[in-house]
């Protein structure tokens, strides 16, 4: 199954990533940008998730189908880049603006690109 497949629209997810001194952060992510079969994006504030990207590349993401039972997706991944410009930010402010608000589309700074490092079942 290709990557974009296991995303449909009105799930949700979680991003996990932890700092250098070991503190873990857990935060409620949008879909990811599916850049390519091995790479996904999202954009990031100037909150804890994007301190601890720039801390350590190691995260995971958690993935909630919609619908009854438990289907959804598990991904391990390590940070490649993180831009501060570019087509892909500009689509992440897009959306955020118009499923949350104008004030979080504007206070998207970065778009984080991960590298999936490997993909599991939910459950």
């Amino acid at each position: 199954m290709k990557l974009a497949e296991y995303f449909r629209p009105g799930g949700m997810g979680v991003l996990a990533t932890a700092g250098n001194g070991g503190a873990v952060n857990t935060a409620v992510y949008a879909v990811p940008q599916i850049i390519d079969e091995e790479t996904v994006a999202w954009g990031m504030t100037e909150g804890r998730t994007y301190r601890f990207a720039k801390e350590n590349p190691h995260a995971a993401y958690l993935y909630f189908a919609p619908g009854k039972g438990m289907k959804g997706i598990r991904l391990t991944l390590k940070l490649k880049e993180i831009e501060t410009s570019g087509e892909v930010l500009e689509a992440v402010r897009a959306r955020a603006a118009e499923t949350v608000g104008t004030k979080a589309g504007a206070a998207v700074k970065y778009v984080a690109y991960y590298k999936v490092v490997e993909t599991r079942d939910l459950v």
